[in-house]
């Protein structure tokens, strides 16, 4: 049979029922657009928390105070001690090659005010290797420098969240005076603006020098944590390895009493594109079972039309038509039908993917690999369930179907 004459008699059996052919190809749309759409916002979710864990600084570490134990499966002790000082920081950048940079940090949150106006923040101590190690860049005034810690100078750095909760928006702060937990501190600085996530939002912080914060907030030498950043991806687990070691000869102790446990910021991500990438993966399994569902209903509308056009199957096989011509033209038909779906379905798995980021309810990120699997798997549709009824087609006595009723 000439391909023109395949096509032409397809789209005439196609659109002799309309309506039953739409809602057969209704099935497909659906399976296909969900798909698309539920793996567009698993990776862009993937993406965004990968962006998120990487906002707070390139190539970083954190060492904590506490061991990181287990009872009961559940993690315990971490941050939970004090055994962490401002020396093993400065250890870890004197005689460790690999840390392009270090800075301890000591962490609460506190009352500040200003002008009868008052929030709840985070007020972090540190250095001035702080911009560095966790990229905050500074939008006016300037940062904490080395002068300021040596002197314990009572100045302050605001997140922009911070500043337009105490001053309002497009206020500057810089020169401004606030009350940090009943202690006056000159406004410096304004960082720029990075955005919240689940981990860290540095808009809603106040950094001050960390001998201030350790004078008037903790009144001792330890710190919360010490960030380092690893001079390259590739040298992040020796970084770890050299301050492990490091740490542990510092504090003498051995590895099972370790008074300090290490974030991975490789590993963070690693488990966090993990945990997303089975998450997608089940959405677009729980979105794949419309589209076996609407393979069987394409088997069951074409083992109706079968049934519906015995007479002419009769017929054409009466005049010579051969076995391997009426299987062609039905699995033609139940393919054609598919990839209609399927594009329809593209199209506004697309449209979903598209407006659903627009709209901010979640980010999206459309990977091109899923659509041209997408449409595969519709022309597969229509070869697996359009198969049985083709065969069933091809293989009736032309006899029996001509005298059928």
């Amino acid at each position: 049979m000439i391909i023109s004459d395949l096509l032409e008699e397809t789209f005439l059996a196609l659109s002799s029922n309309k309506v039953r052919s739409g809602l057969t190809i209704l099935g497909i749309i659906i399976g296909i657009s969900s798909v698309i759409a539920m793996v567009s916002i698993g990776q862009g979710s993937q993406a965004s928390i990968q962006a998120s864990i990487q906002s707070i600084g390139a190539n970083l570490i954190q060492v904590q105070p506490g061991s990181q134990r287990s009872f009961a499966g559940v993690a315990t002790q971490r941050g939970s001690a004090k055994s962490l000082t401002a020396e093993d920081a400065q250890a870890i950048a004197d005689e460790i090659s690999v840390a392009q940079a270090v800075a301890p940090e000591v962490s609460s949150r506190y009352q500040v005010a200003v002008k009868g106006t008052n929030t709840n923040t985070s007020i972090v101590g540190t250095t001035s290797s702080y911009t560095q190690v966790r990229n905050v860049q500074v939008i006016e005034g300037n940062f904490i420098t080395d002068q300021q810690n040596s002197s314990v100078a009572k100045v302050a750095v605001l997140g922009p969240t911070v500043s337009t909760d105490l001053f309002g928006e497009g206020v500057s702060p810089v020169g401004q005076t606030i009350r940090i937990n009943g202690s006056q501190f000159t406004v410096i600085g304004l960082t720029v603006i990075k955005g919240g996530s689940s981990f860290s939002n540095q808009d809603d912080m106040i950094f001050i020098p960390l001998s201030t914060a350790q004078r008037y907030f903790s009144g001792d030498e330890y710190v919360t944590s010490i960030s380092v950043q690893a001079t390259s991806e590739k040298t992040v687990d020796e970084l770890e390895t050299e301050i492990t070691n490091l740490l542990l000869s510092r504090h003498h102790l051995d590895a099972a009493s370790a008074d300090f446990s290490i974030l991975n910021q490789t590993d963070i991500i690693a488990t966090a594109s993990s945990v997303t990438e089975t998450f997608t993966t089940l959405l677009a399994a729980v979105a794949g079972i419309s589209l076996v569902v609407g393979g069987i209903g394409i088997m069951n509308m074409m083992l109706t039309s079968v049934t519906e056009r015995t007479k002419e199957i009769g017929l054409r096989k009466a005049i010579g038509a051969k076995r391997k011509e009426i299987e062609q033209q039905f699995l033609v038909e139940s393919v054609m039908l598919t990839l209609a779906g399927g594009i329809i379905g593209i199209a506004l798995g697309l449209g979903i993917s598209y407006v659903v980021s627009v709209l901010g309810i979640v980010s999206t990120s459309v990977s091109w690999s899923s659509v041209l699997l997408a449409f595969g798997v519709s022309a597969a549709i229509g070869i697996v369930f359009g198969y049985y009824p083709a065969r069933r087609a091809a293989g009736m006595n032309p006899i029996v179907a001509l005298r059928y009723e």
